[in-house]
């Protein structure tokens, strides 16, 4: 035994490029190596965020020798963060903490009705609400690092490109290099926004990687752009109490269900944001007050208004260019600048890439993560399970949230043909909302099934309060082969807004109106 441990010591100083791992006992010894060979890791992952630490995660798990990469590059406004990536930083976690900032304050103005006695008026403060938010972020940078460390995982902070297909340089803040290579490579970069190309666009806007930490509140606000991202600003913003503006160029949240989207802008309208359609922006200046004047035009239409800030939500680059691709022969695609993988592997086979750097992907966190994980296990502990992208499951955290699974009714139709899918919906009254007397003309649910029994669903979709805890259980249905004979026969939570998809029976097909007379009607 002790001939064994001096050996292996001896060797590990001499080349520290051959990586052991020893188990002992009292009654055998068991000898098992990981050979990295030539390399100084079994698996280098370059990013940080949540996909590369689920795959650096797993494989250490395994035994593996794990090195991760991650650096950010100041936004033209400065703005940085720590380790964590896109959605701990400055996505999905900031985001849900000021929606559930703004659904406070109206749950506030609505406990009044409930017999709660508020001070009025009431007031907010953004700086308070920025520095809890940020405290949180930095507790989770934190843990990210100390999980790193408990589970051997080196981490280096310095942004990293190719050299070759093994060989990554490592180029850190003080301009220090670092030449590390890996038997296996993982790109997980994911991407950050895109600024629009006009006069003033980089001076002067900001983007997402700066609101959540703004130093000062961000007061009238415009938001160039319609995605979910856009959306999901101007809807907290102004439920925080500032004026919000929505500058659309063709539509809003591409992709999603159109029947959907109409009743989210409605919604949002009905709340006050205000929505500038069809229209792009020309030019953004700084006046002598301080103020942002937005020069803008739609056809032969010219328009131009004075702004506090402009939030620029125009969609998000790779940062696959930033990686020197072509020194390790990747497939970069011409016009998204993604990755192209088959199965998360690249066209070099020892080179591979999850999450929102991957062509024609959804960009969700949680997809990163199972596909980070499920890589790491195909590479190094011999399962055989691939990513299913389909059936993804996403909401939109607007004022009144969307949540859907599955198909849209414009996809079912595509794919299967108008008269071979049938479409149940309803309108439906939440409980809560009847004493405040909240508008209740946008909350709407659709189930869409073939129409062939046992009428398979192939996509749900609902628009209300809790949108995402609602829809993320019928995914898990949907994914096991839910149809509409199953909803039938589910008995609801009463009173619950999830009960009312076990209650649906009007088809689109029939006319009928599908408003109900009463709660339990």
């Amino acid at each position: 035994m002790f001939f064994v441990r001096s050996l292996s010591s001896r060797i590990f100083q001499k080349n520290r490029s051959v990586c052991k791992t020893f188990t002992y006992s009292n009654k055998r010894f068991l000898r098992k190596i990981s050979l990295c060979g030539q390399y100084d890791f079994d698996l280098l992952v370059i990013g940080g965020g949540s996909g590369g630490l689920a795959c650096a995660k797993e494989a250490s798990s395994f035994g593996k020798q794990v090195v991760v990469l991650d650096f950010v590059i100041p936004s033209e406004k400065g703005t940085t963060w720590g380790i964590g990536g896109t959605c701990v930083n400055v996505g999905c976690i900031p985001k849900k903490l000021m929606h559930q900032a703004s659904l406070l304050g109206e749950s506030i103005q609505e406990a009044r009705s409930y017999g709660w006695n508020i001070p009025d008026p009431i007031s907010f403060n953004w700086e308070s609400l920025v520095e809890a938010v940020q405290n949180h972020i930095k507790s989770v940078n934190w843990v990210t690092r100390v999980q790193l460390r408990d589970k051997k995982i080196e981490y280096v902070n310095g942004h990293g490109v190719f050299e070759d297909a093994h060989t990554v340089i490592a180029k850190m803040k003080n301009g220090k290099e670092r030449r590390i290579t890996a038997k296996d490579i993982v790109i997980a970069v994911g991407g950050r926004p895109r600024y629009p190309d006009f006069p003033g666009c980089k001076e002067y806007c900001i983007t997402s990687d700066d609101l959540f930490s703004m130093p000062t509140s961000p007061g009238n606000t415009l938001v160039i752009g319609a995605g979910y991202i856009g959306l999901e600003c101007a809807g907290f913003l102004k439920g925080l109490g500032y004026e919000a503006t929505v500058m659309v160029r063709s539509m809003l949240l591409r992709g999603f269900d159109r029947g959907m989207v109409d009743l989210v802008q409605a919604e949002m309208e009905h709340k006050g944001v205000n929505f500038l359609n069809g229209k792009i922006p020309v030019k953004v200046s700084k006046q002598p007050n301080g103020k942002l004047l937005v020069e803008w035009k739609g056809g032969d239409e010219i328009g131009q208004g004075e702004f506090d800030t402009v939030l620029v939500a125009t969609g998000r680059k790779a940062l696959s260019e930033e990686l020197n691709p072509s020194a390790a022969g990747l497939q970069i695609h011409p016009e998204s600048f993604k990755i192209i993988t088959n199965a998360e592997q690249t066209n070099i086979p020892n080179i591979y890439a999850v999450g929102d750097v991957l062509h024609e992907r959804p960009e969700l966190t949680p997809v990163a993560i199972q596909a980070g994980k499920l890589l790491a296990g195909r590479l190094y502990n011999g399962i055989q399970e691939q990513m299913d992208y389909d059936n993804v499951a996403t909401t939109v955290f607007s004022p009144l949230e969307y949540g859907c699974v599955g198909l849209t009714e414009e996809e079912a139709i595509n794919r299967y043909s108008e008269n071979k899918i049938e479409v149940y919906h309803a309108y439906y009254k939440p409980t809560e909302f009847f004493i405040p007397q909240k508008n209740v003309k946008h909350c709407y649910l659709k189930v869409i099934t073939l129409l062939e029994a046992p009428q398979k669903v192939l996509g749900m979709h609902f628009i209300g309060p809790q949108a995402g805890e609602v829809i993320q259980g019928y995914a898990a249905a949907i994914k096991a082969g839910l149809t509409y004979q199953h909803l039938k026969d589910t008995v609801g939570i009463h009173p619950t807004v999830s009960e009312e998809f076990t209650r649906v029976a009007i088809t689109k097909r029939s006319g009928d109106d599908p408003t109900p007379q009463s709660c339990c009607s």
